[in-house]
């Protein structure tokens, strides 16, 4: 009855039991509401509403609609690409709690949006611990995770692919100086350009370039390939002799082997616009 109030806009424990008491018969038969005799329903009070509400497991609830969300999107998300869920953590505006910010990681689809799991951590540095945790209740077979440079971890890449059958695409940084190195060194010269797409707003034109490399025993777990994106920055329409401004942008790696993770299969995963600094597998 709480959950449908929300839906309907309730915004506090008072609105929720106001709409309680609003509704008709009919609608509180259907949310389960007790019966006290025949053809009436009553409804909880305020006080014992935000009573039940303060004795939920969050995490928990979150779980459990999380992986009912999941289940209704499942068949669509089939039809129409393989299913990509970005993994993130963000500190939350206005709300605190024991008198510091709360910070929620948490696992989004990228085609409908739909969190499907989330859990509060210890800042930013409490999200790695939290990674396995965060998805172990969730069935991930063939989908692909994408995560920033935080979770670029082997333990992280291990448990995707050995244990939950899934894909990565992670973000290397300079937290990982020697897996960076590695990327670097790669003769991306001799790479042709894979994707290029071209960007025009707020007064600039952004043109940003990718390739695609296969490697084997790249000394990171189940790694098939590593990506580089090239980010070129110039004014809109570039005044003569304005020079492009080029920034290439931390390589990615995808344990999708070549023939699957082609730059325009799988380009509806909206991985380019989130956790993967524009690339895409």
């Amino acid at each position: 009855m709480a959950a449908a109030a929300v839906l309907a806009g309730a915004r506090s424990m008072t609105a929720i039991a106001e709409w309680a008491a609003d509704t008709p018969q009919s609608v509180r038969a259907a949310l389960g509401a007790r019966r006290e005799s025949p053809g009436h329903d009553s409804v909880p009070a305020e006080t014992t509403i935000r009573r039940t509400l303060g004795r939920l497991d969050p995490q928990a609830l979150a779980t459990a609609i999380g992986a009912w969300l999941g289940d209704r999107d499942r068949p669509q998300q089939q039809r129409q690409w393989r299913p990509a869920i970005a993994v993130d953590g963000k500190t939350l505006r206005g709300a605190r709690r024991d008198g510091r910010q709360v910070h929620l990681l948490a696992a989004m689809d990228h085609a409908t949006r739909v969190v499907l799991a989330q859990r509060q951590v210890d800042g930013a540095p409490g999200e790695v611990p939290a990674f396995q945790p965060l998805l172990n209740g969730l069935d991930l077979a063939g989908a692909v995770i994408t995560a920033d440079a935080l979770h670029t971890h082997a333990d992280i890449a291990e448990f995707l692919v050995s244990q939950k059958q899934a894909h990565y695409l992670l973000v290397v940084k300079a937290n990982q100086p020697t897996l960076l190195e590695r990327c670097a060194v790669l003769a991306w010269h001799n790479v042709p350009v894979a994707d290029r797409t071209r960007y025009r707003g707020h007064g600039r034109i952004e043109i940003r370039t990718l390739k695609a490399v296969s490697v084997r025993h790249f000394g990171f777990p189940h790694a098939a390939q590593v990506l580089q994106v090239t980010r070129k920055v110039c004014d809109s329409p570039p005044a003569s002799g304005t020079p492009w401004l080029s920034t290439p942008s931390p390589a990615c790696r995808s344990s999708r082997p070549a023939p699957l993770a082609s730059p325009t299969s799988s380009a509806g995963t909206g991985a380019s616009r989130t956790a993967c600094t524009g690339s895409v597998t």
